[in-house]
């Protein structure tokens, strides 16, 4: 390893693509979307939160990608094509000339996908390239001691799946992947806002919503009183087809979201119950690191903890915690050969 080499991570997400620099932090944080005009030899018109902002509100003649669906890479050259103008766009550079780059994806993307993912990094011009499944990446960001004998246990809740892995020795022991995760969590917005108010709403009110109000258990006050956070969102009325405005609270979030949660916590106690005694006492004395935007969500680290019997920490930078593990996985080259799943060399 040479000592001048640069060092970048990379989160490619279902929902967004974040990018973190060793020397000045995240650099990038954008949607995981590209748009193309379909009549003009599908030239790329926009990539990123531009091309987000296009979906739902695009012309005929405008096609807007998002090319991770539930985890799994579904329009590869289109994650190419996005993946190179991101990296354009975080660096202000079309080559990575003298860059090491780690690279983390979700454990539904196949070894195949992240070979040619990482081929795409390489021919940018990346002097080496690894790839991390999500979990370790997660792990290593959030401060874990994946190298230990002591096991850890990480749950990364993203946009499309939610991966659980307890490590130990630099390696994966037991792991469990489900796709319910943001993206499925404003799904069930949609649905329950529809059913219960008569209004139809999109998937970014949804996304809104959640952030606003988003809750996996109402709290209360010191009397025991639960404490109750309004907001006012906007959709359609099913019966008259008009715009309305109608409120929402973290209530009706904590009902709308109970499915998600419930899902997420059943994988939680099936890979625990999966791991070895040895292990399983490891976990029950260290406890829980939860990751992932979707972790952000009011109370869930507090409801993992009540229904599991387990300590649940929530990452300082569980948003970033994948992009930042990418790249800090760089630092010792041998325990490289462990973390990563795929690695390429010039």
């Amino acid at each position: 390893m040479a000592a001048n080499f640069k060092e970048i991570g990379i989160d490619l997400g279902t929902s967004n693509t974040i990018i973190y620099s060793k020397d000045s932090g995240v650099i990038l944080n954008e949607a995981t979307a590209i748009a193309f005009d379909k009549y003009d030899n599908y030239e790329i018109i926009a990539v990123g939160n531009k091309a987000r902002a296009m979906y739902g509100k695009n012309p005929k003649n405008i096609e807007v990608v998002r090319p991770l669906q539930d985890g799994v890479i579904s329009d590869f050259d289109s994650t190419a094509e996005m993946l190179e103008k991101l990296i354009e766009k975080a660096l202000g550079s079309k080559s990575l000339k003298g860059y090491r780059v780690g690279i983390g994806t979700p454990s539904g993307v196949t070894e195949v996908e992240k070979t040619a993912v990482s081929e795409v990094v390489n021919q940018i011009g990346a002097r080496e390239v690894y790839v991390l499944d999500e979990p370790m990446a997660a792990a290593i960001g959030s401060g874990l001691n994946v190298d230990d004998s002591e096991a850890s246990m990480i749950t990364d809740v993203g946009g499309g799946t939610t991966d659980i892995a307890i490590v130990s020795l630099g390696g994966t022991v037991v792991s469990t992947s489900i796709r319910y995760a943001g993206e499925k969590m404003s799904e069930s917005v949609i649905a329950y806002i529809r059913k219960t108010k008569g209004i139809l709403i999109g998937t970014q009110t949804a996304e809104d919503i959640k952030a606003a109000v988003g809750c996996a258990m109402v709290g209360v006050d010191e009397n025991g009183n639960e404490i109750i956070r309004t907001i006012e969102a906007r959709g359609r009325e099913l019966v008259s087809g008009l715009p309305r405005t109608f409120e929402v609270t973290n209530k009706d979030m904590e009902d709308a979201l109970r499915e998600s949660v419930e899902t997420i916590i059943d994988a939680i106690k099936s890979t625990v119950e999966k791991a070895p005694p040895e292990i399983a006492a490891d976990i029950a004395e260290k406890g829980m690191m939860l990751t992932g935007g979707a972790s952000l969500i009011e109370n869930f680290d507090k409801i993992i903890s009540q229904k599991t019997g387990m300590i649940v920490v929530r990452a300082e930078n569980p948003y970033e915690a994948v992009a930042i593990g990418a790249c800090k996985s760089l630092v010792n080259s041998d325990k490289l050969k462990v973390y990563a799943e795929i690695k390429i060399r010039d």
